[in-house]
């Protein structure tokens, strides 16, 4: 396969893990004789430094002619006191328009090798393999009016019927391939866009009675995450709910730096890790890269179409981790077992360790 992918290191510590997350696309071109041309552009606070915009126009017709794009990290701190609608990261939400990427998927399961990484006792994360599906074009972070006026502050929530369809058939399509599953979250008891929300998504439901499908209200669905995250396959939400809930849902593991995402639905798919930009750890070789990894078996998968490529980069991953390597997140919560000595590594090191397995004769 020929291919043009964008690659946006952007902020913080993401030059570092792009770093480790285009040797994995390397190894897989070279080991399955793909072409990937592979395109650096800016965003967030780098684009902001170079051109004076989070997304420069070239940033834009660089992604909108590529087949995928992989994004590292948006943000610093240095932009803080500029108004949310001109920070480093407004172009990653500009981008995300861009592209008409309406769905985020943010997978979250644990390997064996880390359920002791997880702040939660074994038995509660054991066997976690959950899919949360997040709208990610609508909602309160795009509706209008908004603004701050003199003693007070304002945003809507807002959605139209055919933006919840086309993220709920996005779901139920999802489920069909996983347990048949899907659970949607709103708070429907208090919001009228949530109880909207909840009328459209059970209808389209209906159309799919393979499928087993219920409502949940989002701090009940909050607090089950923590209770039984293993009674959960496909979590249907909104924007912002699927913001707070995908990051909650992320601690299972242990760190956000394990964990991928993808915004797809649209012209061009967006793959980027869950973790932010870190910016006070910057430069120190302590990032985790798995969460990039893991991002580009993402885009090999729903951006390239190539499934193989992807299973093996994430068997390649598991099998690192079951061997008791880590970076320097999982530190606090390592334990040594009696099978397993726990070592800790660089971004680097563990980028180089991936690479190894992939390269292995029966990797591919």
């Amino acid at each position: 396969m020929k291919a043009q992918i964008a690659f946006l290191p952007g902020d913080g510590i993401g030059p570092e893990v792009a770093r480790e997350a285009r040797r994995i696309l390397e190894t897989v071109a070279l080991e399955n004789n793909h072409s990937f041309d592979i395109v650096e552009g800016v965003i967030g606070a780098a684009a902001m430094d170079k051109e004076g915009t989070p997304l420069p126009e070239s940033t834009r017709q660089l992604c909108l002619h590529s087949a995928a794009v992989f994004l590292a990290a948006v943000g610093h701190p240095k932009y803080d006191h500029l108004p949310p609608a001109t920070r480093p990261e407004r172009g990653l939400l500009e981008l995300r328009s861009l592209l008409g990427n309406y769905a985020n998927l943010r997978p979250v399961s644990i390997a064996e090798g880390i359920v002791d990484a997880s702040p939660l006792r074994r038995e509660s994360v054991r066997g976690v393999d959950l899919l949360i599906v997040r709208e990610l074009l609508g909602g309160i972070y795009f509706g209008k009016p908004r603004g701050i006026e003199a003693g007070s502050a304002y945003n809507t929530e807002a959605y139209e019927t055919a933006e919840v369809e086309r993220i709920a058939e996005m779901a139920f399509k999802l489920a069909k391939s996983r347990r048949r599953k899907v659970v949607s979250v709103d708070k429907a008891n208090v919001l009228e866009s949530s109880l909207f929300w909840r009328d459209v998504c059970t209808r389209v439901a209906k159309e799919h009675p393979q499928v087993s499908f219920e409502n949940m209200y989002v701090d009940n669905c909050a607090m089950q995450l923590i209770a039984k995250p293993q009674q959960f396959d496909v979590i249907l939400t909104t924007n912002m709910f699927g913001d707070i809930l995908s990051d909650e849902a992320s601690m299972l593991t242990g760190s956000l730096g394990l964990l991928p995402s993808a915004s797809i639905g649209g012209k061009v798919g967006l793959f980027e890790p869950v973790h932010g930009s870190a910016p006070d750890i910057a430069g120190k070789g302590t990032a985790n890269p798995i969460g990039a990894i893991l991002s580009v078996a993402m885009l090999l998968e729903h951006g390239l179409g190539l499934h193989r490529e992807a299973v093996k980069v994430e068997r390649a991953v598991s099998r690192v981790l079951v061997r008791g390597v880590r970076t320097q997140d999982l530190r606090s919560r390592a334990r040594e077992t009696g099978r397993d000595k726990v070592r800790f590594v660089s971004t680097r090191e563990m980028g180089e360790l991936v690479c190894d397995l992939l390269r292995m004769p029966d990797a591919m």
